[in-house]
Formats: structure tokens, sequence, C-alpha cells
């Protein structure tokens, strides 16, 4: 017997439940998928923030897909969190009180509704789980290149690492976030996870949804949980950046960017433009050092502490 929000499974059932955090009237549309025989436990999370449409189709794809009589283990398929986000298209923030899920971890049990959320995740969902896998996509004007996001978690570091190298991105990038989803259980709870990034600008494309799905099932074979007959994957060109730079504005203005996603760049290179709408340039962003863009803002609109480019150095990236 497995119980997750209320819900009891018995070995070998498939459910899609509607989950409540905390018993509020507030709605995560969730496949919970009891697996046959023993294994671990594979939490999946899709819109944490609502604009990032593709692992949320391609979850409800694998949702389907997956036979629960086939599966060492359990699967918790959360297909939207931030579901109050998604039906007022905010595209990246709690609604109702602008919390960031990826951001402000551990929450308050007894605060606003994002808060709340994050505190049911760390007392409720995330002592179940033995892996997290995050499905993200760049914001509505980033443009990124798919990649992931693994957490600096000396005690996780190793498992989560494996089990990105199993997937189909080029890009491997180690993360210091230990406030959202993924980076608190892996840096408070050492429980191994991920961000898969794939898809950008609020699109959703075919080829994207199909990228996460594949990178879905290649991670249940990499954990032993299901067997799907994946091809051998090809790692030419892939490499893991050990540090990055993320560039952000001191100060709202016009942004005019300089380059794109998965464009090298050399130190010293020009990234980006800051100015006005008269096209008086206020200040210039130079590369600091020589680097493979990961994602850019793309729009023009930019406020203080927004992203402008972030770009893996080569000096700290090796290929496997």
């Amino acid at each position: 017997m497995w119980n997750v929000g209320g819900y009891e499974l018995e070995s070998g059932e498939k459910k899609q439940v509607i989950l409540h955090p905390n018993g509020r009237n507030y709605e995560i549309p969730t496949t919970l998928i009891c697996g046959a025989k023993e294994g671990k436990t594979l939490l999946i999370t899709a819109q944490i923030h609502a604009g990032e449409y593709n692992g949320s189709a391609a979850a409800a794809r694998l949702a389907k897909e997956i036979e629960p009589e086939k599966l060492c283990g359990n699967v918790i398929l959360m297909h939207c969190v931030n579901t109050s986000g998604f039906w007022q298209q905010q595209p990246r923030f709690i609604p109702e009180d602008h919390v960031n899920l990826n951001a402000d971890y551990p929450g308050k049990e007894d605060g606003t509704i994002g808060q709340q959320i994050a505190a049911w995740f760390v007392k409720e969902v995330f002592p179940q789980v033995d892996f997290i896998a995050d499905l993200h996509g760049g914001g509505m004007c980033e443009a990124l290149a798919p990649c992931i996001f693994f957490p600096r978690a000396p005690k996780v570091t190793e498992c989560a690492l494996g089990a990105a190298k199993a997937m189909n991105v080029n890009y491997l990038l180690a993360s210091s976030n230990a406030v959202g989803e993924y980076g608190y259980a892996a840096n408070m709870l050492d429980i191994p996870g991920f961000i898969l990034e794939c898809g950008y600008g609020g699109l959703l494309r075919e080829e994207w949804i199909q990228q996460v799905q594949e990178c879905m099932k290649r991670l249940l074979e990499h954990f032993e949980m299901y067997a799907f007959g994946m091809p051998k994957l090809d790692t030419a060109g892939r490499k893991i950046y050990r540090n990055a730079e993320y560039l952000e504005t001191a100060k709202r203005g016009v942004w005019y960017p300089a380059v794109q996603e998965n464009q090298k760049v050399k130190k010293g290179e020009l990234l980006g433009e800051l100015g006005d709408f008269f096209g008086n340039v206020t200040e210039r962003y130079y590369a600091a050092g020589d680097g493979t863009v990961i994602y850019y803002t793309a729009g023009m609109c930019v406020l203080e502490g927004d992203p402008l480019v972030a770009y893996g150095l080569e000096d700290s990236a090796e290929s496997y």
C-alpha cells in the first residue's frame, strides 16, 4: 500500500488525482503510479513556472505510456504545480503572492499560498521520494539551449550528475541554488535531483516535448525502474560546466543582446548593451572568459536584477 496526499494505491495501480497542498482549495493535477515491483520513488514536477509548457505536455504522454505492472518503484508526476499561474497566464510566479517556487524554499506552513505549497513539499512530498526531476524551459523572454542544472551538494552531486549524464542534452551545469525545489531538497535533505531546461519563449513545440519525454524515459531506465528500450546515447559534443557566469542587470533599461543561445564567445567579446528607447547606450557587457551561451534575455525590457546572459566557462568544462 502506498499513500500520497491522502490517496492510497496498491502495487500495480495508476491513478489520476488532484492533490491539495495543506488541504487548501488549490489543485495540482497529478498521476500516481505504484509499480508492481520494488524500486525507487521518482518525483517529476512540471510548470513550477507556469509559462514553461513543454515539460507538462511530456509528463502527460509519459503518464499514459507507463504501465504500472512493468514499473519497479513509484512515480509521482505533477503535471502542473503552478495551476493558478497557468490559468491566470502568469508565466513565473504564484499570482496570489508573487512567490517563485524555484527560489522560495522551505516556505511556511502558516504563510501565504506559495509559501504553504513549498512547505507542503518539504513536509509531505520530499520524505517519500528518492530523486527529483524538475521540468523547466526558458522564460517568456529567454532563448535557451537545452541543458540540465545539477546541485553542488556533496552528498548527492555524484548521483545527480550520473543521472544527468544519461539525458539527451548537451550542456550540464553545476548549480549552487539551495532555495529552489530540487536545490533545497539536495542541499538540506540529501535528496538528489536536477532541473531539465528545454524550450523557451512560452512556446510549445513538438521537438521539445519529445526531447523532454525521451529524457524522462532515460531517467527511468537509468534507475532501472522501467525498460523502454531506448537507443544508445550519442555523447558527441556534450560538456559539463563546473562554473558559469550569470550576468544580471543592476538597473532597468532597454536591452540589446549581441549573442544567441549555443554561441561560442571569447573573453572580452560584447554580450549586449543596455540603453534607452532612443538608442543611447548606458552600459556595455563583455564576456569574462571564453564560454558557450546557455541562455540570454531575447526581449528588450529588463528590470533591476533580471538575467541578461548565462554562459558556461570553457576553462571549467569537461567532455564525457
